[in-house]
């Protein structure tokens, strides 16, 4: 058995042609999805990257394994203590330590561990290749690492093989020499002028004003230094989505090494990211700084010749760590009876459907938000805003206003008081399983709030207030004091 994961960073299911989107930014992808299963509602628990990929390869929440943010305590996983043995214990064992189990060789080619200090994740892997950069590499300095492990191991059998793309993470780097392939193709007609007028008066880290975080010239030569209108947005949205083009090129490149060796029909191929990216939903342009339908949502896509029937689509909710049990369902491995993962393998073999009633999804790195994702509708609940403007609770029916510009919170009070009750539900449940007494939010919340907007209060008052948005920062202000 051969299987190859590409894991490519901040990569929103709805930009991929697979998944409904108008521009060609994905036809390799796409043609994956053809051949296997792809799921319409996947979300990470935890929202952005440190936590989700530790969420991921642990298997559990993150108000369990604790690392649920950026810096901080909350950078880490929580410590065994006591209890633990010569070797961790085997329910809080990895994905890929659970996978050798099974008799795979686990490979991972990612930058991730060194770019997040999260050498957690090297758990459970036989053979790390580090690209070097930490996550600001290209495709083409990660695929011939992938190119050339293949050309030395691809004819043994039963490995596991990580490959992890940056390409669509800001600040977009594409070759120059790639060109623009959009640059004759519109924008999706739910951004509007009117709606960039009212982000760029309004405020927050990568809002529109201040789309590369607390203002400054852009990183990349190209990109606008603000979304004053529409012509900045296009800009700004095909650089995005032409660094997923040219990752998908080079899954391509990789899918044709197999089929060169004839080895693409006995390779099963899986296809996620660590999650999406807001680009202009709730007024955040190229980031990944809430929990809601866009930052959380993730495409998954997984394609297994002779056990998943092509074209196959799932509609249920599901965590992405259900796709590992899932995994290691199918291998006839054992799911760590630590895991929150759960097994969907019936669905994917053409059985009846097995999903979640509800999901909850969090971030704690740019905000403390926690979601509830239920009937059509998204429910946020924020605890600190991350020097945004957000109400303590939104509302949105997702499958109406997928880009959420609409707050029904006011107008949906059953909704909101079914959403609020299914996150205490989830709460308790969870706290009450966990091995920690305590939720790791608070912990974040206790040491000054979000990672990344920790000791920013006063210098982005100031630029609030150079660029003509006293009230806001007076706001701010009160809101948190000094």
């Amino acid at each position: 058995m051969r299987v190859i994961y590409f894991d490519i960073d901040t990569l929103r299911p709805d930009h991929l042609g697979c998944y409904g989107y108008h521009r060609n930014t994905s036809p390799n992808i796409d043609w994956i999805a053809s051949q296997g299963a792809r799921m319409e509602e996947c979300f990470t628990p935890d929202a952005p990257c440190l936590p989700s990929r530790s969420s991921l390869f642990q298997g559990r929440f993150g108000i369990k394994h604790g690392a649920i943010g950026h810096g901080g305590t909350a950078a880490d996983l929580r410590r065994e203590g006591q209890p633990r043995a010569f070797k961790t214990d085997r329910d809080l064992r990895a994905w890929p330590a659970v996978m050798r189990e099974t008799g795979l060789r686990t490979v991972s080619i990612s930058p991730f561990a060194e770019r997040h200090s999260a050498w957690h994740f090297y758990q459970g892997f036989s053979e790390m290749y580090n690209p070097g950069k930490s996550g600001q590499e290209r495709a083409d300095e990660v695929t011939p690492i992938a190119l050339d492990w293949i050309e030395r191991n691809a004819e043994e059998d039963d490995w596991f093989l990580h490959i992890n793309m940056w390409d669509p993470h800001t600040p977009y780097r594409t070759p120059e020499e790639f060109g623009n392939p959009f640059q004759e193709e519109p924008v999706g007609d739910w951004i509007t002028e009117e709606k960039i007028s009212r982000d760029y008066n309004s405020y927050g880290p990568h809002s529109a004003r201040d789309v590369h975080g607390w203002g400054g010239p852009p990183p990349i030569e190209g990109l606008p230094e603000e979304i004053a209108s529409l012509a900045d947005y296009k800009r700004w949205i095909d650089g995005y989505d032409t660094g997923i083009r040219y990752a998908d090129e080079h899954v391509g490149k990789v899918m044709n090494a197999l089929e060169e060796k004839g080895l693409l029909e006995d390779t099963i191929i899986i296809v996620s990211s660590d999650h999406g990216e807001n680009q202009g939903e709730l007024n955040v342009y190229g980031d990944h700084q809430t929990a809601d339908y866009i930052t959380n949502r993730v495409p998954l896509i997984i394609r297994w010749p002779g056990k998943i029937r092509s074209g196959l689509v799932d509609e249920c909710f599901h965590y992405n760590f259900d796709m590992a049990a899932t995994f290691l369902d199918l291998l006839g491995g054992e799911i760590p009876s630590g895991w929150d993962g759960r097994s969907f393998a019936s669905s994917l073999k053409g059985g009846d459907p097995e999903g979640r009633d509800y999901l909850v999804v969090s971030q704690g790195a740019w905000s403390c938000q926690r979601a509830v994702r239920f009937d059509s509708y998204i429910l946020v609940r924020t605890y600190h805003d991350g020097f945004k403007d957000f109400p303590e609770v939104m509302l949105f029916d997702v499958e109406e206003d997928p880009h959420e510009l609409e707050d029904l919170s006011d107008r949906k009070p059953d909704a909101v008081r079914k959403g609020l009750g299914l996150l205490e539900l989830w709460h308790g449940k969870t706290m009450e399983e966990s091995r920690y007494p305590t939720d790791p939010m608070w912990q974040v919340m206790k040491e000054g709030g979000p990672f990344h907007v920790r000791g920013n209060l006063k210098s982005y008052c100031e630029r609030l207030r150079e660029t003509g948005r006293e009230e806001a920062a007076e706001k701010l202000q009160r809101e948190f004091g000094d």
